[in-house]
């Protein structure tokens, strides 16, 4: 399967990556605020979801009592939502020079269905890049938390979503494929310990995200 080329956009795109429980809704919300007082805009969305396409498919893969999903249903649910949020959300924000602040993008994909569900990391990166053209983010923020520290912060919040609730040696895997693809491409990814204090973690991701700002 050929991968098309990203078309070229003049906004940026910030993803944040990690397991369940480490923080990126947090962060992704702070770092948004942060840039909109500056008086840029900012597009702050979330995967799967983004469009309304997207938040029925959310539903689907996310919620108790669908039926039984198979992993690759389930892999192909997750590259569709991204296509239409993609197209129809992310490009044409990046397009108007806006920053688009996503929570979860191509890794989790990657890692959740690749690794957990052992369906192979590069198939499930070609599907991706495929549905996407090819659009990578410009910084991907990647929040490294432990499986066992995930769930009870998971547990802290309520009731656990179908992935959220996969045991730990499944959160495990996933854990091990994001640090892999930090790994493999060090400029691309910051990584940083989701325990860190939220203000210090804000300032540290704020920071970076203004060296590709200037």
């Amino acid at each position: 399967m050929s991968t098309p080329s990203a078309r070229r956009t003049s906004g940026l795109f910030i993803a944040f990556e990690g397991g369940d429980g480490a923080g990126k809704s947090t962060q992704a919300g702070l770092l948004a605020t942060a840039l909109q007082q500056r008086g840029l805009e900012v597009l702050q969305t979330r995967e799967p979801g983004g469009t309304v396409i997207g938040e029925k498919l959310r539903s689907l893969v996310l919620d108790h009592g669908q039926g039984d999903i198979d992993p690759r249903t389930e892999a192909l649910i997750f590259a569709a939502s991204r296509a239409a949020h993609v197209h129809q959300a992310i490009l044409p924000a990046l397009e108007r020079g806006a920053v688009v602040v996503c929570d979860r993008y191509i890794d989790s994909s990657v890692a959740y269905q690749g690794a957990g569900r052992g369906l192979g990391t590069d198939s499930v990166l070609e599907i991706n890049l495929w549905a996407v053209e090819g659009l990578r983010p410009d910084l991907t923020v990647l929040l490294d938390v432990e499986p066992v520290e995930g769930r009870g912060r998971r547990m802290q919040n309520g009731a656990e979503d179908r992935l959220e609730s996969e045991p730990d040696l499944f959160h495990s895997l996933i854990r091990g494929a994001f640090l892999e693809r930090a790994a493999a491409d060090p400029a691309q990814y910051l990584v940083l310990p989701a325990r860190t204090p939220v203000a210090d973690l804000a300032a540290t991701i704020l920071k970076a995200v203004d060296e590709h700002l200037t």
